[in-house]
């Protein structure tokens, strides 16, 4: 029987609160260039108190990829974890309204929901400065068999990787997946989060994981090498799929076949590189829960990732499943 969900993602439910911020202002106020730093909450009010006029959407890297494969004209479900208060209900009205499944019950507070106030250089490059709030609380009791077993691959994001009832989650829901005949797929999320957690990682993925989802950095981090190749090779020995993206150069993806790769899609102009690994993630994963071949799958990660980058926000403004229709012809 064919599941009713290609992908069911688990990950943190976040509120994005993106604007444009020059470097000088980055430095005026601590923000690390490039980076995701982990705030508190009063420092998430300070944050949020100096850009009066962001733009809000729902998010979450996790949360971004199943939009995206929504946007594909996939099916999608998602598992995380709201609060019961404004933020909570807009991320929930805002998720479903872009196709997704999110039937998570909120939790009353405090801790409140999750946000990341996302500073864009002119450049495109985003500054992340996220408060986890309850977005961390997700637990195996959290995690719906039924929910798990409708989706082809079940995702599950690095980032909710800190404590130990979110890491018993991931592996009840890997092993409700795999009895149920799904796959099972992993984004590292961050070199940050490689380097907090490398063993568990590990063992995560060569005892749990089909399909690997990493940039090149996060790779070389959590194999501990400078050669990609033979990050590549570590990583095959691991698990079966293992897809790697390279920014402007691209994307390659190993199997037991070899390597292949593909170059990134031209871009007019980058404006804000917010969710391009989410989206990459949607697109290689819409591929694989449908069929398709690893390079077609390659290749609508690289239209979905570069559509996301051309405008302000992680999630698509534009019907991914027009501009992906030449690829599957």
């Amino acid at each position: 029987m064919t599941p009713p969900h290609d992908v069911v993602a688990v990950g943190n439910a976040i509120v994005d609160i993106l604007a444009q911020a020059p470097d000088d202002f980055l430095a005026q106020h601590g923000i690390v260039r490039g980076a995701m730093t982990l705030i508190d909450e009063a420092r998430a009010d300070f944050l949020t108190g100096l850009f009066p006029d962001p733009v809000f959407a729902a998010g979450g890297s996790a949360a971004n990829s199943v939009t995206g494969v929504a946007s594909l004209g996939g099916s999608a479900a998602y598992i995380g974890k709201v609060a019961d208060d404004a933020l909570g209900a807009r991320f929930v009205k805002e998720f479903r309204a872009g196709g997704v499944a999110f039937d998570s019950a909120a939790r009353p507070g405090p801790p409140s929901t999750a946000r990341s106030i996302i500073a864009v250089s002119p450049d495109g490059q985003r500054s992340m400065n996220t408060y986890l709030g309850a977005s961390t609380l997700l637990e195996p009791a959290d995690v719906d068999p039924a929910v798990i077993q409708s989706g082809a691959i079940v995702f599950l994001e690095g980032y909710l990787f800190d404590r130990d009832e979110a890491k018993a989650a991931f592996v009840r829901a890997a092993e409700i997946a795999k009895a149920a005949g799904r796959k099972v797929a992993l984004t590292t999320s961050d070199v940050f989060c490689v380097e907090r957690h490398r063993a568990s990682f590990r063992h995560l993925v060569a005892g749990h994981i089909d399909i690997l989802l990493a940039n090149e950095g996060e790779l070389l981090s959590l194999y501990e090498t400078k050669s990609l190749s033979d990050a590549l090779a570590a990583a095959r020995a691991d698990c079966p799929v293992v897809a790697v993206t390279r920014s402007a150069q691209g994307s390659i993806v190993a199997d037991a076949e070899g390597a292949l790769e593909i170059a990134a899609e031209p871009v007019a102009h980058v404006v804000d590189t917010t969710g391009a690994g989410d989206l990459f993630a949607a697109g290689f994963l819409a591929g694989q829960a449908r069929g398709r071949s690893l390079r077609q799958s390659l290749q609508l990660g690289a239209v979905a990732a570069s559509e996301v980058i051309q405008h302000y926000g992680a999630r698509p403004e534009l019907d991914l499943a027009a501009l992906a229709e030449p690829l599957l012809k």
